[in-house]
């Protein structure tokens, strides 16, 4: 009688279960090859594994000349430093040699303090400047540039327009226009009436007009 063969069973191995390389497993290797294809997830390791170590090391020199520069320095250093890998096409990162046993983290912290170094002797060599806060503060008595010019210019058209005047009312002018006496005081000044005054001004301002209003 024919029997059916046993049929023996063989058991299915489980599928393994798909795992993803999150970015801080990832090697220092790994990190600066996405770094350099400008994966975006690399950059934002960068910052988590090396922000502190990069800015700890700024902070170090900063805080040997914090007579020189302010603390808002530290920030700016730490952006410079930044623009600096992606200069050139990220030749910075480009140069860096895993392959010879250096540590990414201390290869960057150097960078950041020859950066802060590069910092400092710029500052050296501009003049001492005051912050925007204090320009706002900051008065003085004299005109500036800007004024000064306009002023002059002003003065020289008038000395144009009165360079037909008699000398006596070139006098009346100075008196009563530029040093703001009072018609009595102009009147003492002139040895002349304070009604002659009233009319001499309304005299030189038609004549002035005249002048002013004339065609070239």
């Amino acid at each position: 009688m024919w029997s059916p063969v046993a049929v023996k069973s063989v058991a299915v191995p489980a599928a393994k279960s798909l795992t993803f390389a999150t970015p801080s497993s990832w090697s220092e290797a790994e990190l600066l090859e996405r770094l350099l294809v400008s994966d975006p997830n690399a950059w934002r390791e960068l910052n988590n594994r090396y922000a502190r170590l990069i800015t700890s090391c700024i902070q170090r020199v900063v805080a040997r000349f914090s007579k020189r520069v302010s603390v808002d320095a530290v920030e700016e250093i730490y952006a410079t430093f930044s623009l600096k890998l992606l200069a050139n096409d990220k030749h910075k990162l480009r140069s860096f040699e895993p392959h010879r046993g250096n540590k990414l983290g201390t290869w960057l912290g150097m960078l950041a303090t020859h950066s802060a170094y590069d910092y400092l002797r710029s500052v050296r060599r501009e003049p001492n400047t005051a912050s925007l806060t204090e320009a706002e503060t900051v008065s003085s008595e004299h005109y500036d540039p800007c004024e000064s010019a306009v002023l002059n210019e002003r003065a020289q058209l008038v000395r144009d327009l009165l360079a037909d005047f008699s000398d006596k009312d070139r006098q009346f002018v100075t008196l009563y226009y530029q040093d703001g006496l009072s018609p009595e005081h102009v009147a003492e000044r002139l040895g002349i009436s304070v009604k002659t005054v009233y009319s001499k001004k309304h005299k030189i301002q038609r004549k002035l007009t005249e002048i002013v209003g004339a065609p070239a």
